[in-house]
């Protein structure tokens, strides 16, 4: 019997054992530990990979969205709309800025439903949260067509698709500001935690790398109540190394969610992802491979009883299911999806054969259950 672990961390790290490492010393020798030249490098190289003025690196995707929300004008007192399937992070980040989260129901592919956007809005609506979650950047024409039209503030929480895109247009660059997160097992994922702010608004920029550092600007003044979360010049290095092939890695994906979709597309009670192929407005970078199916738990433990990992987002609940946030609502479509989704392993470790084993227990699962039935 094989084992599949969800996500296979040492197997990632000996595959680039020595460059990693090689980075690793490179910055432990030069005592240049904060705010250094690897970070510097990183954050160039990844505004020029998004086509934007400003990247901040930033200690965590939290802090990069805490920090976006502030930088972009979001004030004490104002409504933020925000997916509703994301982690707590997502809301927290417009807490934290004396703002109030507002969660908004998902489509179909698990993301903010522009028509449930716009229910959501109240007078006291000032701004608006996509979640590009999975690897899947929304259908932004709703969501724009929104800021327009009410001058509401855009920041994305874009921190599972960095490379993902819309019509052309990379997940985070639509808006004041977009995050992203550079938690091990992201796409573009580091060795702790790490991540960045991206915007092409100078003053939005100016305000977030004074945030990120205690307040402080350029000439050492503190002109603002900061954190401490920068990005650290060991894990810049990694994630710069990482950059330089990320195109190749977010190809590999594709084409393991190409095998996903040609083996389980046609199972009765299953719903997948658009495949790769779906839609030529949506470029998705597979971050996870996220299915809703019937008869969830037991196909969950079925996989297990046979060495495949799975794991249920965000420990299985999204944001109005804590009741001690007090984020209540009525969002039938999340509520349906949160009893039926699952993720499938989904990482650059995978062979094509590991896939197929997968896939041929999700095939024996409701297979012998329809002959049950029968």
């Amino acid at each position: 019997m094989k084992t599949i672990p969800f996500f296979n961390y040492p197997a990632l790290f000996a595959e680039r054992e020595t460059e990693y490492m090689e980075v690793i010393q490179g910055v432990l020798r030069s005592g240049f530990y904060i705010m250094g030249p690897e970070l510097e490098s990183f954050e160039a190289e990844l505004g020029r990979y998004l086509g934007v003025k400003h990247v901040i690196g930033l200690a965590d995707g939290t802090m990069a969205l805490i920090c976006a929300v502030n930088a972009a004008g979001i004030k004490p007192g104002d409504e933020v709309l925000v997916s509703a399937h994301t982690f707590v992070a997502s809301a927290a980040a417009i807490h934290h800025c004396g703002a109030k989260p507002i969660p908004v129901d998902c489509g179909d592919d698990h993301l903010m439903s522009g028509e449930a956007a716009v229910e959501a809005m109240t007078p006291r609506t000032r701004g608006i949260m996509p979640v590009q979650l999975n690897g899947r950047t929304t259908n932004m024409d709703p969501i724009m067509d929104l800021v327009n039209d009410h001058d509401l503030i855009l920041v994305e929480d874009s921190c599972q698709a960095l490379g993902s895109s819309f019509d052309g247009r990379f997940a985070g660059t639509f808006g004041a500001a977009g995050t992203y997160s550079f938690y091990p097992s992201k796409t573009l994922g580091c060795f702790g935690d790490g991540g960045a702010l991206c915007t092409d608004d100078d003053a939005v920029a100016e305000t977030a790398r004074s945030l990120r550092d205690h307040g402080r600007i350029a000439n050492g003044d503190v002109v603002r109540f900061g954190y401490n979360a920068r990005l650290d010049n060991i894990q810049a290095a990694v994630l710069l190394l990482k950059l330089r092939s990320y195109d190749k890695d977010i190809a590999r994906r594709r084409e393991l969610a190409t095998i996903y979709d040609q083996r389980l597309s046609s199972i009765e009670g299953l719903h997948l992802p658009p495949g790769p192929d779906a839609d030529g407005r949506h470029f998705d970078i597979y971050q996870n491979y996220e299915i809703e199916a019937d008869r969830r738990d037991e196909l969950r433990q079925h996989l297990a009883d046979r060495g495949i990992g799975t794991i249920l987002q965000w420990g299985g609940k999204v944001l109005h299911q804590f009741p001690a946030l007090g984020m209540h609502g009525s969002l039938p479509n999340i509520d349906a999806v949160t009893q039926r989704f699952l993720m499938l392993p989904m990482n650059t470790s995978l062979a094509d054969d590991d896939v197929h084993y997968i896939s041929d227990h999700v095939e024996e699962f409701y297979h012998s259950k329809a002959k049950r039935r029968a």
